[in-house]
């Protein structure tokens, strides 16, 4: 069965349907872990994080748009080990300031009980022998990181976490599509009309200099831009996204960069 229409019947409910897609694309997930080789994670570990990338693609995508799925999920696994890795990099402390945070909190509590109050970070500070900044670098450093899957509250009577109160980007998905919908327009072409396409709408090229550079008259040019943007057209249409002119100027040199 096809990838789009295990997702189709995902969408309905079909569980069994959703595992098998998620399982026949694991292979993504396991070709994109191996570009993180070397970090010091264990391969398994990153293709947990990456499929949990996976997931979220077949639960985001849209079957309207026409694009593999693939070409969708890579971003978001890539996506989402990189975030872990960002993340747990955060949170990754040396042992000397463990070991400080580690004495700042025993002595702070020795204190309170001995002063019958909080002590002041100059009193902390004499009584550990230690800076006052080295004191603040060891507590942030060992401070607690709140997961954005942590409940905070009830609503409803079910839990609902951090992650879900966080207000999300309305319109991330469709400038994913649109980027998407691009590269693979462009690589549908012939070399010499996505040369025609970049240099016209990517590095804003005339039409005389673009006739000159392919060796091709002004006139050639111009029917064969229009030519090209009619045939992108109906590979698009009845699709509810910007004109294909719109699309090509606004991601044209974001692309490029890619």
């Amino acid at each position: 069965m096809e990838t789009l229409e295990l997702i189709k019947r995902a969408r309905s409910g079909d569980k069994l349907a959703r595992e098998q897609v998620i399982e026949e694309n694991m292979g993504l997930v396991y070709s994109i872990v191996k570009r993180f080789a070397g970090r010091g994670y264990d391969s398994e570990e990153l293709s947990q994080i990456g499929a949990i990338g996976l997931i979220k693609a077949v639960d985001k995508f849209d079957l309207r748009f026409d694009v593999r799925f693939s070409t969708y999920a890579v971003p978001l696994i890539t996506g989402e080990i990189k975030r872990f890795l960002r993340d747990d990099g955060m949170v990754r402390v040396s042992r000397s300031i463990k070991e400080n945070s580690w004495r700042v909190k025993r002595m702070a509590a020795e204190l309170s009980q001995k002063l019958e109050r909080e002590p002041s970070m100059d009193e902390l500070s004499a009584a550990v022998e230690l800076p006052v900044e080295d004191i603040v670098l060891a507590l942030e450093a060992t401070a607690e990181v709140e997961s954005l899957h942590k409940p905070i509250c009830f609503q409803d009577g079910k839990e609902v976490s951090l992650e879900e109160k966080i207000p999300e980007r309305k319109d991330w998905q469709e400038e994913l599509m649109n980027r998407l919908i691009v590269e693979e327009l462009l690589e549908q072409l012939q070399t010499k009309e996505r040369e025609l396409i970049q240099m016209r709408y990517y590095d804003g090229k005339t039409q005389r200099e673009i006739a000159e550079h392919l060796g091709i008259s002004q006139v050639q040019v111009s029917r064969l831009e229009k030519k090209l943007l009619l045939q992108m057209r109906e590979k698009i249409a009845g699709k509810k996204f910007k004109k294909i002119l719109t699309i090509l100027k606004s991601y044209g040199r974001i692309i490029l960069a890619c």
